[in-house]
């Protein structure tokens, strides 16, 4: 162990906010400890941004003092702008999510210490896995991820449980393969060291380099939930307490994007991705990643179409929109990686403000079922507003943050002659705006019911960290290069070139984007466009219980609600292929997923189960001793 390093500071005040957690979680003012300790935090992260930013020497990485020998190799954490750019989203999105929990939310509740303990060890176990500076440090952080994520999604209990036990098995199933890859690169390159490992590769037989992609790529996969990796997470988000569904859809599967940015980019190389020729087609290793990304960006999205509840919704999209990302980082252009790793940052603001949004309406309803709500925007009009700027940042329109990211994705396409997957991201927008729009009219247009009449908005300690995400994606969208200040840092760490941006978007060869204008002039027109509707004055107030449809005005006593079945044209076209495809598919992995679990479980259960882990060991001893 050498002297205290740089990074040591960030890693010790979330270790203490762990622990003061675990002492101080049930205080009734524990809630607001914990958004002091990541307020620290964020603080910390903006001094190593500002060292990692003007530092001459772009491979700069900052460094913890504490390194541990195991079995010949240095373990060591340092983080890079890569694992800093994560890292601040990460505890961002716990810092709004905390807010939104320590006032009226916790009040009363259960169970709060567990709560925020596991709130705590997720950050820590994030900015370990952030900062790790080997492989085996690489390894150790995402078995801890992996157990934090496992805690705090079981906290509900009940079908709580169940999802998180199927999150945990497909997460040690990429644990196992994470593991093996790691194993095989010390076996042939004789270190754990990322420099080792990148060496080593860039020259290793092809059988080496696929089996070291399929490893790693299967592993990082799961944690990102890609298809066909993806059945885990939406009823494990959707299940998980309140705010901190929030914090595990705006980042947790983020992990994954961050090792497949770290290890198969950085070690195994772009280069080897590009030349590696995919037997018996005409594709090359890189084309098999771009798209799996493609139909992660469509079929998860559809079915979001066809969800009833809120949250289920919004954690079908978080698979989904996971495509962009990869697909960005994988096109590896100054305008595509720009895109991806920006689509990482703006989607963790408008998936946390739309998360925190359904939790404040079961809040005041007690539901998230979307057939049983409407009507609520006379009830909960900041709550509205909040939504309505998170489901336009989701689905990728101006003047919101997520159009900015989508477009740079778009353009990258474009410039590199990929149509067929211009056109699998294009129909992937289509139907993200087809499902929020369900979502806010379910949820807050339409007919008021008579049990949400006396409803009422949720209070200010909820209300304002809800407003400030939804705040946040409009200025990132009005201003990209407040956000892109950020993405560069950790876009030169993987050596690809900065992207010529400026506040307002970016100049590029075959296009320029300059928000300033684009919602300043959207915004003139609303204003335009609202004077011209004052001036008339010829709108009539009536009750929201009062309706009109289908040439019938419809009182409270004849009920009028048809948010069940919300697209029944598009259900027709798609409903045949969704159930002769897409659920055949997830039967099939569901089959496979039980089946595995129920072998596992009956071998861990038999009388032989405690010598298990020492005849593992002596394997691992002997294969890596065999010269």
């Amino acid at each position: 162990m050498s002297m205290f390093g740089s990074l040591d500071p960030l890693l010790s005040v979330s270790l203490l906010t762990v622990l003061l957690m675990l002492g101080l979680g049930q205080h009734r003012h524990a809630g607001w400890l914990a958004v002091a300790a990541y307020l620290v935090q964020l603080i910390l992260l903006g001094v190593m941004g500002t060292m990692l930013a003007y530092s001459p020497d772009k491979d700069m990485a900052i460094a913890s003092g504490l390194q541990i020998v195991v079995m010949g190799d240095t373990m060591s954490w340092a983080m890079t702008g890569l694992g800093w750019f994560f890292a601040v989203v990460t505890v961002g999105a716990a810092l709004f999510t905390a807010w939104f929990a320590a006032g009226a939310w916790s009040e009363g509740r259960q169970g709060m210490r567990l709560y925020q303990v596991c709130m705590s060890l997720n950050v820590f176990a994030m900015l370990l896995l952030l900062s790790s500076g080997d492989l085996l440090s690489l390894f150790i952080g995402w078995e801890l991820v992996s157990w934090a994520s496992f805690l705090i999604m079981a906290q509900r209990g009940g079908e709580a449980v169940q999802a998180a036990f199927r999150y945990l098995v497909y997460a040690m199933s990429g644990a196992v393969a994470i593991l093996a890859a790691i194993i095989l690169l010390k076996v042939n390159a004789g270190s754990l060291s990322y420099s080792a490992a990148r060496d080593y590769l860039a020259g290793a037989p092809t059988s080496i380099l696929w089996l070291c992609i399929g490893l790693f790529g299967s592993g990082f996969l799961i944690k990102l939930a890609m298809v066909p990796f993806h059945l885990w997470q939406a009823r494990a988000y959707s299940l998980t307490p309140g705010p901190a569904a929030a914090f595990l859809g705006a980042i947790s599967s983020r992990m994954g994007l961050f090792a497949i940015a770290a290890v198969i980019m950085t070690v195994v190389g772009m280069d080897r991705l590009i030349e590696l020729e995919i037997p018996y087609t005409f594709l090359v290793a890189r084309d098999l990643w771009l798209w799996l990304a493609a139909i992660t960006i469509v079929v998860p999205t559809f079915i979001a179409l066809k969800q009833t509840d809120a949250r289920m919704l919004l954690a079908w999209h978080g698979i989904g929109q996971s495509g962009y990302m990869l697909m960005g980082l994988m096109l590896a252009s100054p305008m595509g990686a720009a895109g991806g790793l920006l689509h990482v940052f703006n989607y963790a603001t408008y998936q946390a403000a739309l998360f925190l949004t359904v939790t404040a309406v079961a809040y005041r309803t007690g539901t998230t079922n979307l057939d049983r709500l409407g009507g609520l925007v006379t009830r909960m009009p900041l709550t509205f507003v909040a939504m309505l700027l998170g489901i336009i940042g989701l689905a990728g329109l101006p003047p919101m943050n997520g159009f900015v990211s989508k477009w740079l994705v778009y353009k990258s396409l474009l410039a590199q002659e990929m149509p067929l997957l211009f056109l699998a991201a294009s129909i992937g927008t289509l139907g993200t705006v087809l499902s929020v729009y369900k979502l806010i009219h379910n949820t807050f247009l339409g007919q008021l019911r008579l049990e949400h009449e006396n409803v009422r908005e949720v209070p200010w300690s909820m209300v304002i960290p809800m407003l400030s995400l939804g705040g946040i994606a409009f200025i990132t969208g009005y201003m990209p290069g407040l956000a892109l200040d950020l993405v560069t840092i950790a876009q030169q760490s993987l050596g690809i070139t900065a992207l010529d941006y400026h506040l307002g978007g970016v100049n590029t060869d075959s296009g320029s984007l300059d928000m300033l204008w684009v919602v300043s002039i959207m915004l003139i027109a609303i204003g335009i466009g609202a004077l011209v509707f004052l001036a008339g004055n010829r709108s009539k107030r009536v009750h929201q219980f009062d309706n009109y449809a289908g040439g019938h005005f419809l009182s409270s006593d004849m009920r009028y609600h048809y948010s069940h079945n919300f697209y029944p044209g598009l259900m027709r076209v798609i409903g045949p292929w969704y159930r002769g495809s897409i659920r055949w598919l997830e039967s099939v992995l569901v089959s496979i997923t039980a089946f595995s679990t129920s072998l596992s479980l009956g071998i861990f259960r038999s009388r032989f189960a405690s010598y298990y882990p020492l005849f593992g060991a002596v394997v691992l001893l002997l294969w890596v001793g065999l010269p």
